[in-house]
């Protein structure tokens, strides 16, 4: 009984204590390891980790520190062995068609990751899919290095304690880390977004091209070099009358067979997307997570995975 009475006041406050990371954790192991599924798995060991070491955390650093050290190495351990989670662009060029068999089954894919407006995000451009694609070109403990120091605003001190190495280590890892993010990833600040209004607009009229089934219109919102991506068929396509001329073919059936729902998706708009069947039930599709430029769209990620819709609080049926 006495230890019930003990054990209550430790167990709430190490609630207390640890509850608010929660959801900026769960960012922080999808920017580790490129999926959800897993993220929130080490989210919970996370959890579970710091829950068994809790009688040795004296305050020496701050609960979120931690947390986010106990974090990142269970995600170091978690990606021993692991290949990188790819989009199709990081498997080889462009195709004239996106055609043939699924890739195989050891090719595991990137997930795209629903916002949360509660949530701590730590900076604009942390979440992007195109940065979380190239992360994953990073080996694991380059990646840790990267997001603990440029992400997360760690400093080298920091970050070699947490990885328990050496601040010249850490200086030397980072050095690659960013000469290797440089010739895979775009430039953020490259990537202009039009301010809100005009986001909306966009993707409205986005929307509207695709439950219109509208060829013309969807390629007047498309850069000259827009690519589409539809994970997990292995193989995209660049540019605007390509994709323009495949949606038409491919993805377009009859005015009113698709049916948009607005989303946002890493930091990103996006949309959930419901094909009508044969008994007139629009059933989950695809989520597309779209990047724009400018006032135009260059780049469609369309996640062919009907799976994902309950990640983003929507049914399988609308």
């Amino acid at each position: 009984m006495l230890e019930e009475k003990v054990a209550m006041p430790v167990a709430a406050d190490f609630v207390r204590l640890t509850e608010p990371y929660r959801r900026e954790l769960l960012a922080h192991c999808y920017r580790m390891m490129g999926t959800v599924d897993e993220a929130e798995d080490l989210v919970q060991e996370t959890y579970l980790r710091a829950w068994r070491s809790y009688d040795g955390f004296e305050g020496r650093s701050s609960p979120r520190t931690w947390l986010y050290r106990i974090a990142t190495n269970a995600c170091l351990s978690a990606l021993q062995g692991r290949g990188r989670r790819p989009l199709p662009s990081g498997l080889g060029g462009p195709s004239e068609t996106i055609d043939g068999p699924p890739a195989p089954p050891e090719v595991t894919w990137l997930q795209p990751l629903a916002d949360d407006p509660a949530a701590v995000v730590l900076t604009r451009g942390s979440l992007r899919l195109a940065l979380i694609a190239a992360l994953q070109h990073l080996p694991a403990r380059q990646r840790a290095v990267l997001i603990l120091r440029d992400v997360l605003g760690w400093s080298t001190t920091e970050v070699a304690e947490a990885l328990d190495t050496t601040t010249a280590a850490v200086k030397s890892t980072l050095q690659r880390a960013r000469a290797q993010l440089q010739r895979v990833a775009p430039a953020e600040d490259h990537v202009a977004e039009p301010p809100e209004p005009g986001v909306r607009a966009l993707l409205a009229r986005y929307m509207s091209a695709f439950e219109r089934a509208d060829t013309a219109a969807l390629a007047r919102l498309l850069t000259d070099d827009v690519a589409l991506e539809m994970p997990p068929l292995p193989t995209w396509l660049r540019g605007r009358e390509t994709v323009a001329r495949f949606a038409g073919s491919h993805i377009f059936g009859p005015a009113g067979s698709l049916k948009l729902v607005p989303l946002r998706a890493n930091g990103q708009p996006a949309t959930a997307t419901y094909r009508r069947g044969g008994d007139g039930l629009y059933r989950a599709h695809a989520i597309q997570v779209l990047t724009f430029t400018g006032e135009k769209i260059s780049s469609i990620v369309a996640f062919l995975d009907p799976d994902l819709f309950p990640r983003f609080g929507l049914a399988a049926t609308a």
